[in-house]
């Protein structure tokens, strides 16, 4: 099917899909031993798949599979233009959650991919599956040849570097599958070495708990030591991906129109939003699927290690409301923080009697 595979690259290029490859639906097995001691060690994130033997077979999902389709959407990491100046402190959403929500994106372009196929051939069977599916987008990317799972867990390719967002298409079809890219990380290890938490093991594997990624997305309380390693980022962490080279002078152009206001969101009015004015403002991106009270957390901490001493009216009523003990517990912990970097900053009071003639 040899024209087939070069009418469905031809037909992705056309609606979008920066990048597309082919593998075989064997399974998986070499992973088992990995995700079974990450769930027995409780190292996973806790948000996969929970059924492991479906993770790794894919005849499980589809029983007719012979083909998956691997799709890359590349988006961008620097915004086309930064929010206006303005007289609140702003924190960030991580790149990948700039614009419409990504599952949205690319389950429009696989479910308009497949459309497509079926036009081409008879009887088309498929399963489409974006991060949230049971197989590992990561594993079947490497396979598929849209690029290397580096040791910061992520599929980097050359032309978009780790910057893309991955879904596939288990099929029926029988098309010749690709080959794994030839490079890598080499010797490289920026990622390992810059991540403030130390989540990551080197291997492509890592502690997910210990993500700040994961720790922005998680729900109640939170360790001090992530509430500060947090800094200004509201949803996601995305140093791993600044400091690998293969990143480098890539901007990949954005898929929908991105407003710099949801993508660097003033602090204090977004802490007061309502649920109703949450969910009309930010309800379209993929940081909003946890709701505004995990990011209106965050919000608060980053208020306090960005040292806004003007948000203290606003932390000292959240403190004193017992109706969200989160919110209450965590705006005390940055009034605290806000308190000691005041006195911290404090200048000496100069010792007047100091060189005094008697």
């Amino acid at each position: 099917m040899t024209d087939l595979k070069q009418q469905i690259i031809a037909i992705a290029k056309e609606i979008g899909i920066s990048k597309i490859g082919f593998t075989t639906a064997d399974n998986f097995d070499y992973l088992k031993k990995t995700l079974t001691r990450a769930q027995e060690a409780g190292t996973n994130s806790g948000f996969e798949h929970k059924n492991i033997e479906e993770r790794v077979d894919p005849k499980l999902l589809l029983a007719n599979a012979k083909t998956i389709i691997a799709i890359a959407v590349a988006y961008p990491n620097k915004l086309p233009q930064m929010p206006e100046k303005s007289a609140y402190k702003r924190g960030k959403f991580s790149p990948s959650s700039w614009g419409i929500d990504y599952h949205d994106i690319l389950a429009g372009k696989m479910s308009l991919l497949a459309q497509r196929i079926s036009e081409l051939t008879d009887e088309f069977d498929h399963k489409a599956m974006v991060d949230t599916g049971a197989l590992v987008d990561t594993a079947v990317a490497r396979r598929a040849g849209i690029g290397f799972i580096g040791k910061s867990g992520l599929v980097i390719s050359k032309e978009f570097g780790s910057y893309m967002f991955l879904g596939e298409l288990i099929t029926n079809l029988d098309i010749e599958p690709d080959s794994p890219v030839d490079y890598g990380c080499g010797d490289c290890e920026r990622c390992v070495t810059f991540c403030p938490t130390d989540a990551l093991n080197g291997d492509t594997t890592m502690n997910a708990k210990r993500c700040l990624s994961f720790q922005t997305q998680k729900t109640g309380y939170i360790d001090e030591e992530f509430r500060i390693k947090t800094k200004s980022v509201l949803y996601g962490c995305d140093i791993c991906q600044i400091v690998c080279p293969y990143n480098k002078g890539i901007n990949s152009e954005p898929q929908t129109s991105i407003d710099p206001e949801l993508s660097y969101p003033e602090l204090q009015p977004f802490i007061k939003l309502t649920n109703k004015e949450f969910k009309e403002k930010f309800g379209e991106i993929a940081g909003s699927w946890r709701g505004k009270n995990v990011l209106q957390r965050n919000a608060i901490f980053v208020l306090a290690n960005l040292n806004d001493k003007t948000a203290i009216p606003l932390l000292e009523e959240i403190a004193a409301n017992p109706q969200n003990a989160v919110h209450q517990e965590a705006a005390q912990w940055a009034l605290d923080k806000l308190k000691r970097t005041s006195q911290h900053n404090r200048p000496l009071k100069k010792n007047r009697e100091r060189g005094k003639i008697k």
